[in-house]
């Protein structure tokens, strides 16, 4: 069965991991254009579903290498399936981008446990969420997850504290430089600054309901085994779980928040989820029910465009 087949790790898993990612990627970019495709949009296209691929292998990288999960692969075949659930998240290009910057961001975060490099791995943190906020203002609340960094990991230097927002004020820089240089201008900020909204009238609609609900349930309910699993870790290891289970609330709060609610920014709380859902499907002792899980992921979108 499906679970049996992702609980080792196999150079396999990635190339049907891959294959499936093609396929969604395909099915869901292609009702974008009509009519004559050019070589420009081919390789634009191309870089995209590269972006959406390495974000799936970045996840699984990190995450293995800071012991989130086990040694298998259903960290990449969960969130393969969550682009294959909500497919609003493969149509926006600039969600993508900030959603990558996010995961570089979290990968140096979490490495934080280690004490070494400290100020660089804040530094770099830093930069890569604001950069993420240039590709989806929002973004920028995972700010937050480097002041519950430096809680946790007990970073308590005060000049630690202070390297974060060098690296805001890099990315800054950087972005007055390039309109200095190219426009002749210092450049114009609020362009990137988004109100909040709270109008959730653009989820009103039927497959996107079903899509949801779907995944909330499965995460809510993967979530309340997570602190379960959570008092079973080590002292060390602990500081880590609680970061992701924060990354999860940034990202649902960015669900909230989001000004134009079109179901991209669901992607925010997909690298969270993954690793929360993954670390509930390992700790299973029924194996029925774990694949009834990752099959309810995987036939749901197919089910739901068959029937609507």
């Amino acid at each position: 069965m499906i679970t049996r087949f992702f609980n080792t790790s196999r150079p396999i898993h990635f190339v049907l991991v891959a294959f499936y990612a093609l396929i969604t990627f395909v099915l869901i970019r292609m009702g974008q254009y009509q009519g004559h495709v050019g070589i420009d949009l081919l390789l634009k296209e191309l870089a995209l579903f590269g972006v959406m691929l390495f974000s799936i292998f970045l996840l699984d990288f990190f995450a293995s290498k800071n012991n989130l999960t086990k040694k298998n692969n259903f960290i990449i075949l969960i969130f393969c399936l969550f682009f294959a659930l909500i497919p609003n998240t493969l149509e926006h290009a600039n969600v993508l981008l900030s959603n990558l910057c996010v995961l570089f961001a979290l990968r140096r975060l979490l490495s934080l446990k280690t004490n070494l490099r400290i100020k660089k791995k804040l530094f770099d943190a830093a930069f890569w969420i604001t950069l993420a906020s240039l590709f989806y203002f929002w973004s920028i609340l995972f700010f937050i997850l480097i002041i519950a960094a430096l809680v946790f990991y007990g970073i308590g230097q005060i000049k630690n504290w202070i390297v974060p927002l060098v690296g805001l004020f890099t990315v800054l820089l950087l972005v007055i430089t390039y309109n200095v240089i190219w426009d002749d201008t210092l450049g114009d900020f609020s362009k990137y600054f988004e109100l909040p909204s709270f109008d959730l009238s653009s989820y009103n609609n039927l497959s996107f309901i079903v899509f949801i609900t779907i995944f909330i349930t499965l995460s809510l309910w993967a979530t309340f085994y997570y602190f379960r699993l959570l008092k079973e870790k080590s002292r060390s290891q602990k500081p880590s779980f609680i970061l992701v289970f924060i990354a999860a609330l940034i990202g649902m709060t960015i669900i909230i928040v989001s000004p134009n609610k079109n179901g991209s920014e669901f992607i925010f709380l997909f690298a969270p989820m993954v690793i929360i859902m993954t670390n509930y499907i390992e700790s299973m002792n029924s194996h029925w029910f774990a694949e009834v899980f990752v099959w309810l992921l995987l036939i749901t979108p197919i089910g739901v465009s068959l029937i609507l």
